[in-house]
């Protein structure tokens, strides 16, 4: 589709180890359109940070894409030389890693790591690239930008450290940004910061914002479509109002009502707790047979035990992954 910029099919990534192979991504499939916020959101483990790596192609060593095709503005990304992808990378996708103290150089002033990036893509002097640096730290709000390119990483807070990864990631303006979890290791008033820092960005550039979250309020607030992650598969893709309203994957619903909701019950108001979702995430190492959530799920029937059940669009835009949701809605 002409407006569509990003089409993952059938991606699989797996890493090989001691112990065995490990279905990191298995068989992810997934769109997003020019200018729009994806949400990918999960539990810790399922997948989330090595599908955007995979996008990056800079998954570890040990990993390797085995099956499937990453079109980029129609272009196979899987496909292409590591020469033509690393001139991809910054340019026209860049990344936000969610803890920038590890991924900025501590040896180097900020200034310099941001003008690195910018000399990488442009052909502009260094005087130049530091002069754009300048300005890139004030988009992001980043107080006398003139001092704060000498400093050191170790001298920022980390609302400022995040800053500066936001300012590196939009110094050449790329049409699609893939943000993990940006502010994981923030207090809430900065991660609001950051939010609507990144919310405003992308308005201004007309960009494509892809969220990996484990945060349920991030994805409600700032994505359009959300993509919902279980052990390595997505198990429900939605625009975001319908699946808060109607969710439909048994993981999605127990996602949604273990969120805090906020309300809390005083005097003598009943108390509700928070409710919890059963047992634990299958190991990637032996993965069951059938539906992956089967163990963990209220609704699952024998043949959930026995056959995986395929990304099926259940009512327009929306795709879920469950043998009786699928059923019930025949």
């Amino acid at each position: 589709m002409m407006n569509t910029l990003l089409q993952i099919e059938n991606l699989k990534t797996v890493f090989t180890t001691t112990r065995g192979t490990i279905k990191a991504v298995d068989g992810v499939s997934l769109s997003l359109k020019k200018g729009e916020t994806l949400g990918v959101v999960g539990e810790s483990g399922c997948g989330k940070t090595m599908l955007a790596l995979s996008m990056m192609r800079l998954i570890p060593s040990n990993g390797r894409i085995v099956e499937g095709h990453i079109f980029f503005d129609g272009e196979d990304l899987l496909s292409i030389s590591e020469e033509a992808m690393r001139a991809k990378r910054g340019r026209d996708i860049a990344m936000i890693f969610q803890e920038p103290m590890t991924s900025l150089n501590p040896v180097m002033r900020i200034g310099d790591q941001i003008a690195e990036v910018i000399c990488l893509h442009q052909r502009i002097s260094p005087k130049e690239a530091i002069e754009q640096s300048i300005h890139h730290l004030r988009e992001v709000g980043i107080q006398d930008p003139q001092r704060r390119i000498r400093d050191y990483p170790h001298q920022l807070s980390g609302g400022m450290r995040q800053r500066v990864m936001i300012a590196m990631a939009m110094s050449c303006h790329p049409k699609l940004l893939l943000a993990d979890e940006p502010t994981t290791a923030l207090d809430v008033t900065i991660q609001a910061q950051i939010l609507r820092l990144i919310s405003d960005l992308k308005a201004k550039n007309n960009m494509s914002v892809v969220f990996i979250t484990h945060d349920l309020g991030i994805v409600a607030e700032a994505a359009q479509k959300v993509a919902v992650m279980y052990a390595g598969k997505i198990v429900e893709i939605a625009g975001v109002e319908n699946l808060f309203e109607r969710p439909m994957h048994p993981y999605t619903l127990g996602l949604i009502t273990s969120s805090p909701s906020g309300q809390y019950g005083s005097g003598d108001e009943e108390v509700e707790y928070l409710k919890t979702i059963p047992g634990s995430v299958p190991s990637l190492y032996d993965l069951p047979r059938g539906c992956r959530f089967a163990d963990r799920c209220y609704m699952a029937i024998e043949q959930c035990r026995m056959d995986e059940p395929p990304l099926t669009e259940i009512e327009p835009d929306h795709f879920v992954s469950c043998l009786v949701v699928q059923e019930n809605r025949r």
